[in-house]
């Protein structure tokens, strides 16, 4: 059975181990998230998941099945925006629906205890099969994006040079 929950500090390396799995290396290859083809290294580390944990701004949803960590998302809050972030789902359960009732409680925990107006994400540009499903989950290109964070090894290291983070929001009212 799902349960949904708030991130604690005696969840931290559970977090940081579905992060990696769901983005980096050869486990990341099970689903369809994967950055490792185009970015090395770390998607997350314990230092980064504590200070998340510690503001009081944001939250780390977490999405267990029998009390195992199945999935993960970051939410800060901004005035009457929040930012979603280090959407994880472990890679052998990606594709079974599982990230789109994450995302469903991510939005309805934003509006309903932060009483949010939109959400925003930065997704790789390159991405566009991610990018698509977003769109078809309500999300749309802002038409901005952001540079890349090169040079900021706890995001990973890029393997290509034509890395640009597109901006994609959702309105809730």
């Amino acid at each position: 059975m799902l349960t949904y929950r708030q991130g604690l500090s005696a969840d931290i390396d559970k977090i940081v181990t579905l992060v990696d799995s769901a983005y980096r290396g050869d486990s990341s290859r099970a689903g369809w998230t994967t950055e490792a083809d185009f970015i090395d290294g770390q998607r997350t580390e314990r230092q980064e998941i504590i200070e998340i944990l510690e503001r009081s701004a944001s939250t780390i949803l977490l999405c267990e099945d029998d009390g195992q960590l199945v999935a993960t998302v970051q939410l800060n809050k901004s005035a009457d925006k929040a930012y979603l972030g280090m959407f994880a789902v472990d890679p052998q359960r990606q594709a079974t629906g599982l990230g789109i009732k994450l995302l469903n409680q991510a939005e309805n925990f934003v509006q309903k205890e932060w009483n949010s107006g939109s959400m925003r994400m930065l997704v790789i540009s390159i991405r566009k099969e991610l990018i698509s499903w977003y769109q078809r989950h309500g999300y749309n290109k802002t038409g901005s994006t952001k540079p890349f964070p090169y040079g900021e090894t706890r995001f990973g290291i890029p393997k290509r040079d034509d890395l640009v983070l597109e901006i994609l929001e959702k309105r809730f009212i």
